[in-house]
């Protein structure tokens, strides 16, 4: 180990990253546990193909519509770590009280309030951990948070599939998930309590350079929701795994866990590549990622594992990459309302492309698979044109 890399290593920089990735770990062992479960619990309880998919796809967009107010309020009132708690409350506590869920109806309500709560939290996260990236690295700082956040990703569903394994029921695992949610809020705390500040960890380079917001600010909401729209929601996934047959019910979460696994990887990996090499590593993630729906939905058991693992990194490229990008063109005094603006386009993009892949899904399969490969494929020259922009910019 270097001197330059042991120093970065005990910074209160990385330390805060690092405690802040320990609260998603224990928070992604909840609701990606939770998540691995949804489509077939809510297709156990009479919901179709399309009202499955288009419940994911709205909770996604109320999740990415509501980080606009909440990172609107953080920056008008300062009240980041209360609206981070309020957040996490939410979307930790929804998961578990999904065993209490007599009808689709309430599950499917209880699955948009963890994806609101989720939203709630998540524009003030990215803009704290923000201030660590000139220390750290923009690539380095997501690409670290996201793999803890992944890692939890990967065990709660593997535990889920010990539950069914043993032939436990949906409530059963549900419930069971309330003991990483406790664990999460404890983590919370103590990140409260250790850095009640944390715009007083920017060292270096400032990661907000300017007073409004750039071009290159848009075009890169506009390639997110494109690259969102062709993004397939795991609750489709998982419903024509199971409606289908092509894995045992029980191998779903195994598959779910593979993927995210293989998300860490994919997110340490991009995220260093990243800082030294910019945005063709986007550009060849975005191409890897579109290439999963083929496998997922006409593939045997083995093309299906391989297109988890592209589907995996698809979410590291929106968990990192994407996040990378827009940390460095965040306008000084907004970069709440900043994130959570663009998670609003964002958002908007998973919601159209969510409802069109669902009704795809009832009629024509091969459809489905040409939409969702077309529009991951046509965010890549529009990330290219927010490069050229922001270098313009510059220059």
């Amino acid at each position: 180990m270097t001197h330059g890399t042991h120093a970065l290593s005990h910074s209160p920089a990385f330390r805060f990253v690092l405690t802040m990735g320990i609260v998603n770990l224990f928070a992604d062992i909840t609701y990606e546990g939770g998540g691995a479960l949804n489509g077939p619990f809510l297709g156990s309880l009479g919901a179709t193909a399309a009202i499955i998919s288009v419940v994911a796809g709205l909770g996604e967009c109320l999740g990415y519509a509501v980080r606009t107010l909440s990172g609107s309020i953080a920056d008008r009132t300062g009240a980041h770590w209360a609206v981070t708690f309020i957040g996490y409350s939410i979307n930790l506590l929804a998961v578990p009280a999904m065993a209490l869920a007599p009808n689709w109806e309430t599950a499917a309500a209880l699955v948009l309030a963890e994806r609101i709560g989720r939203g709630i939290r998540k524009p003030t996260v990215e803009a704290m951990l923000s201030y660590t990236t000139g220390k750290v690295g923009r690539g380095w700082v997501y690409a670290v948070n996201t793999a803890l956040d992944e890692t939890g990703a990967t065990i709660g569903p593997l535990l889920m599939a010990l539950v069914l394994y043993f032939r436990g029921s949906y409530p059963l695992a549900f419930g069971l998930l309330s003991f990483s949610s406790i664990a999460a809020l404890a983590t919370l705390t103590a990140a409260r309590l250790k850095f009640p500040l944390p715009a007083q960890l920017e060292v270096g380079e400032r990661t907000a350079r300017t007073t409004g917001f750039v071009a290159t600010y848009w075009i890169y909401m506009a390639a997110g929701a494109v690259f969102a729209a062709g993004l397939t929601s795991f609750e489709l996934v998982s419903f024509h795994l199971s409606a289908t047959r092509s894995v045992a019910p029980a191998l779903i979460p195994v598959l779910l866990a593979l993927a995210t696994a293989g998300g860490v990887v994919a997110s340490l990996v991009f995220g260093k590549m990243y800082d030294r090499l910019g945005i063709g590593v986007v550009a060849a993630a975005a191409l890897l990622s579109s290439l999963c729906s083929p496998l997922l939905f006409l593939g045997g058991p083995w093309l299906v594992v391989v297109g988890m693992f592209l589907w995996g990194i698809g979410y590291a490229t929106q968990d990192t990459l994407i996040k990378a990008l827009i940390a460095g063109v965040l306008p000084e005094g907004r970069r709440n309302s900043a994130f959570g603006i663009f998670y609003l386009g964002y958002g908007t993009g998973w919601l159209a492309g969510s409802i069109i892949m669902g009704l795809l899904y009832e009629h024509s399969r091969p459809a489905l698979i040409a939409f969702a490969v077309a529009t991951q494929i046509a965010s890549v020259p529009l990330f290219l044109w927010g490069a050229r922009a922001g270098r313009s910019a510059r220059s």
